[in-house]
Protein backbone atom coordinates (compact mmCIF):
# COMPACT_ATOMS: atom_id res chain seq x y z
CA UNK A 1 0.00 0.00 0.00
CA UNK A 2 1.52 3.23 -1.13
CA UNK A 3 -1.66 5.35 -1.12
CA UNK A 4 -4.16 6.25 1.53
CA UNK A 5 -7.05 3.74 1.72
CA UNK A 6 -9.69 6.11 0.28
CA UNK A 7 -7.46 6.94 -2.68
CA UNK A 8 -7.73 3.34 -3.88
CA UNK A 9 -11.46 3.84 -4.43
CA UNK A 10 -10.85 6.05 -7.48
CA UNK A 11 -8.28 3.85 -9.18
CA UNK A 12 -9.38 1.75 -12.17
CA UNK A 13 -10.30 -1.78 -11.19
CA UNK A 14 -7.56 -3.72 -12.99
CA UNK A 15 -5.29 -6.64 -12.17
CA UNK A 16 -2.36 -4.23 -12.01
CA UNK A 17 -3.94 -1.90 -9.43
CA UNK A 18 -5.64 -4.64 -7.39
CA UNK A 19 -3.63 -7.84 -7.86
CA UNK A 20 -5.09 -9.52 -4.77
CA UNK A 21 -8.76 -8.70 -5.53
CA UNK A 22 -9.24 -8.49 -9.27
CA UNK A 23 -9.26 -12.17 -10.28
CA UNK A 24 -11.01 -13.25 -7.10
CA UNK A 25 -13.89 -10.82 -7.63
CA UNK A 26 -14.63 -11.50 -11.28
CA UNK A 27 -14.15 -15.28 -11.01
CA UNK A 28 -16.30 -15.53 -7.88
CA UNK A 29 -18.96 -13.38 -9.58
CA UNK A 30 -19.14 -15.76 -12.53
CA UNK A 31 -19.21 -18.82 -10.25
CA UNK A 32 -21.90 -17.32 -7.99
CA UNK A 33 -23.95 -16.37 -11.02
CA UNK A 34 -23.86 -19.94 -12.33
CA UNK A 35 -24.69 -21.34 -8.87
CA UNK A 36 -27.58 -18.90 -8.51
CA UNK A 37 -29.09 -19.85 -11.87
CA UNK A 38 -28.80 -23.58 -11.07
CA UNK A 39 -30.35 -23.10 -7.61
CA UNK A 40 -33.15 -21.00 -9.07
CA UNK A 41 -34.01 -23.72 -11.58
CA UNK A 42 -33.90 -26.49 -8.99
CA UNK A 43 -35.89 -24.67 -6.32
CA UNK A 44 -38.57 -23.28 -8.62
CA UNK A 45 -39.18 -26.73 -10.08
CA UNK A 46 -39.46 -28.23 -6.62
CA UNK A 47 -41.69 -25.42 -5.29
CA UNK A 48 -43.73 -24.63 -8.39
CA UNK A 49 -47.02 -24.91 -6.47
CA UNK A 50 -45.96 -22.46 -3.77
CA UNK A 51 -46.05 -18.97 -5.23
CA UNK A 52 -44.42 -17.23 -2.24
CA UNK A 53 -41.30 -19.36 -2.46
CA UNK A 54 -40.94 -18.99 -6.21
CA UNK A 55 -41.36 -15.22 -5.85
CA UNK A 56 -38.48 -15.13 -3.38
CA UNK A 57 -36.26 -17.12 -5.72
CA UNK A 58 -37.13 -14.78 -8.55
CA UNK A 59 -36.11 -11.79 -6.44
CA UNK A 60 -32.83 -13.52 -5.60
CA UNK A 61 -32.22 -14.46 -9.23
CA UNK A 62 -32.70 -10.98 -10.63
CA UNK A 63 -30.78 -9.28 -7.83
CA UNK A 64 -27.89 -11.71 -8.19
CA UNK A 65 -27.95 -11.50 -11.98
CA UNK A 66 -27.71 -7.71 -11.89
CA UNK A 67 -25.08 -7.64 -9.13
CA UNK A 68 -22.75 -10.29 -10.50
CA UNK A 69 -23.06 -9.19 -14.12
CA UNK A 70 -22.23 -5.61 -13.11
CA UNK A 71 -19.19 -6.86 -11.19
CA UNK A 72 -17.95 -8.75 -14.25
CA UNK A 73 -18.74 -5.77 -16.47
CA UNK A 74 -16.81 -3.51 -14.11
CA UNK A 75 -13.80 -5.78 -14.40
CA UNK A 76 -14.02 -5.97 -18.20
CA UNK A 77 -14.59 -2.27 -18.83
CA UNK A 78 -12.24 -1.05 -16.07
CA UNK A 79 -14.65 0.87 -13.84
CA UNK A 80 -13.36 2.64 -10.75
CA UNK A 81 -13.05 0.36 -7.75
CA UNK A 82 -15.67 2.44 -5.89
CA UNK A 83 -18.29 1.57 -8.52
CA UNK A 84 -17.53 -2.14 -8.30
CA UNK A 85 -17.49 -2.02 -4.49
CA UNK A 86 -20.79 -0.14 -4.23
CA UNK A 87 -22.39 -2.53 -6.73
CA UNK A 88 -21.32 -5.60 -4.78
CA UNK A 89 -22.26 -4.20 -1.38
CA UNK A 90 -25.68 -2.97 -2.55
CA UNK A 91 -26.48 -6.17 -4.43
CA UNK A 92 -25.43 -8.53 -1.65
CA UNK A 93 -27.25 -6.39 0.95
CA UNK A 94 -30.40 -6.56 -1.17
CA UNK A 95 -30.12 -10.34 -1.44
CA UNK A 96 -29.73 -10.65 2.34
CA UNK A 97 -32.67 -8.28 2.90
CA UNK A 98 -34.90 -10.28 0.54
CA UNK A 99 -34.05 -13.61 2.12
CA UNK A 100 -34.08 -12.64 5.80
CA UNK A 101 -36.34 -9.56 6.13
CA UNK A 102 -38.86 -9.36 3.30
CA UNK A 103 -40.02 -12.94 2.88
CA UNK A 104 -40.05 -14.60 6.36
CA UNK A 105 -43.30 -12.84 7.39
CA UNK A 106 -44.84 -13.88 4.08
CA UNK A 107 -43.68 -17.46 4.65
CA UNK A 108 -45.34 -17.51 8.09
CA UNK A 109 -48.63 -16.21 6.71
CA UNK A 110 -48.51 -18.73 3.87
CA UNK A 111 -47.83 -21.61 6.27
CA UNK A 112 -50.81 -20.53 8.42
CA UNK A 113 -52.97 -20.44 5.29
CA UNK A 114 -51.84 -23.97 4.36
CA UNK A 115 -52.54 -25.19 7.91
CA UNK A 116 -56.08 -23.75 7.74
CA UNK A 117 -56.66 -25.45 4.39
CA UNK A 118 -55.44 -28.78 5.74
CA UNK A 119 -57.70 -28.42 8.79
CA UNK A 120 -60.77 -27.62 6.70
CA UNK A 121 -60.14 -30.47 4.27
CA UNK A 122 -59.61 -32.86 7.19
CA UNK A 123 -62.90 -31.70 8.72
CA UNK A 124 -64.75 -32.28 5.45
CA UNK A 125 -63.21 -35.71 4.93
CA UNK A 126 -64.01 -36.80 8.49
CA UNK A 127 -67.77 -36.83 7.70
CA UNK A 128 -68.69 -39.79 5.51
CA UNK A 129 -71.52 -37.83 3.89
CA UNK A 130 -69.01 -35.45 2.41
CA UNK A 131 -67.55 -38.14 0.16
CA UNK A 132 -70.84 -39.72 -0.94
CA UNK A 133 -72.91 -38.05 -3.61
CA UNK A 134 -76.66 -38.27 -3.15
CA UNK A 135 -78.94 -39.53 -5.92
CA UNK A 136 -80.69 -36.22 -6.22
CA UNK A 137 -77.51 -34.34 -7.02
CA UNK A 138 -76.65 -36.76 -9.85
CA UNK A 139 -80.03 -36.28 -11.48
CA UNK A 140 -79.72 -32.52 -11.37
CA UNK A 141 -76.37 -32.57 -13.16
CA UNK A 142 -77.75 -34.39 -16.22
Amino acid sequence: MTLLPWEYLWLPFTARNFPDLFNEIWISSVVLLVVLVVLYNLRTRALHRHRVYTDMWEWLLWTGLITFMLAVTGAIFVFDFAVVLVTLVAGLATMVWVRFRRYPPLFEAYEQQLARQRYVSRQKASRPEATIRSRGSRRRRR
